[in-house]
């Protein structure tokens, strides 16, 4: 098979869809790897690093899209990379579908099969793919929220662990998930007051016994969570629904009730982001202000370590992408229904019930599609 990974155009995006490693994987699987020139530098690794691999280097994402079977990337492809592709093309990479309906409908006109790797399952349950990211996202939800409460970037002038005689922050994490688990144990080990709500007594136990007792964690109904983020200086937003939008947890009116000069990191903004106040920002301008609450919305957190980000998700990529190149996708997804999970556009129809649902769109049968090719 003929993969293609071009540079990634995102704003602020140095993430790369294949590291060198994952290309000779692919190669010595018998596949052809073109890289567009430079694609790697923001993760160190320059061209030479790739044709070492056995990679083949060009000059232009136009080129890739035009002779790919196979299309790798980090992020959802933007207006001008949907404009490229082609029916019957293979597209792997993160979407986020559910808030985006421009992206699904050039995904639709494309004709397109686009396998998302935030809706791939495991058969131990969970997101593998969408899960290091998660981790880094999480942890860096922490170090952007402390940066943001300083004082000249608009926030309360709080150090999140305090110092000997003053009291530490009080951070909120809403979510006890991958992200939220990653965001709570950065916070502890900061020192900070952490408080984690979630509404599963099973997830909670877990954390409780993870922290022991250096964590609070609560039961999230309507009053805990207006109460507890009435009085945080730090919220992160850590929920998530597979596929679909993020529910609006903290309100317009609860934001105008919080201290002024605290920090909301909303994690879920990919899917549409879980604070009412919510629009995604970029590593360029990453806050904004609501009623004097900091908002930190950057729709590609992970992009700004992307070193870290892009070996921890190529470890996690790189296994279905070669049974996708290896066995073609049709077969690929037949065999494994886990990945077949994470296809949710092929040849013009929606094939993912929470994607379909979130847009209003109709929904047709993965397996049935698959098996008319």
């Amino acid at each position: 098979m003929k993969i293609g990974c071009p540079k990634e155009i995102k704003n602020h995006e140095y993430r790369v869809g294949l590291t060198p490693t994952a290309a000779a994987e692919l190669v010595r699987a018998g596949h052809s790897v073109m890289m567009q020139s430079s694609a790697g530098v923001g993760i160190g690794a320059d061209d030479t690093a790739y044709t070492a691999a056995g990679a083949v280097i060009v000059d232009t994402a136009e080129q890739i899209f035009a002779e790919a079977d196979m299309i790798v990337k980090v992020k959802e492809p933007q207006a001008v990379e949907r404009a490229m592709l082609r029916e019957g093309q293979l597209l792997y990479t993160y979407l986020h579908l559910a808030p985006d309906p421009d992206q699904t409908r050039d995904l639709l006109n494309s004709g397109a099969v686009c396998v998302a790797y935030e809706t791939v399952t495991s058969p131990r349950g969970g997101l593998p793919l969408l899960a290091p990211m998660s981790e880094v996202a999480g942890r860096l939800s922490i170090q952007a929220g402390m940066s943001a409460l300083e004082k000249p970037a608009g926030g309360r002038g709080l150090l999140l662990a305090g110092v000997p005689g003053v009291e530490p922050a009080k951070v909120v994490v809403i979510g006890g998930g991958v992200v939220g688990r990653n965001a709570a144990e950065m916070a502890v080990g900061m020192r900070a007051d952490v408080t984690v709500l979630d509404r599963s007594v099973d997830t909670l136990r877990a954390l409780d016994a993870q922290f022991e007792g250096r964590a609070r964690t609560v039961y999230s109904t309507h009053d805990a969570l207006e109460r507890h983020v009435l009085e945080a200086d730090l919220v992160i937003g850590a929920v998530l629904i597979p596929g679909a939008s993020a529910p609006k947890l903290v309100t317009r009116d609860l934001v105008g009730g919080m201290n002024p000069g605290a920090v909301l990191v909303d994690v879920a903004i990919d899917q549409g982001g879980c604070f009412e106040t919510s629009h995604a920002t970029t590593h360029a301008e990453p806050t904004y202000e609501v009623d004097g609450v900091v908002h930190y919305c950057v729709a590609n957190m992970p992009g700004a370590v992307p070193r870290t980000s892009t070996y921890a998700l190529n470890n996690a990529t790189l296994p279905h992408a070669l049974a996708l190149a290896n066995k073609g996708y049709k077969q690929a997804l037949l065999d494994d229904v886990h990945l077949r999970r994470g296809l949710n556009v092929m040849n013009g129809k929606v094939v993912h019930e929470e994607v379909g649902t979130s847009l209003g769109l109709d929904i047709f049968d993965a397996e049935a599609m698959l098996n008319a090719v």
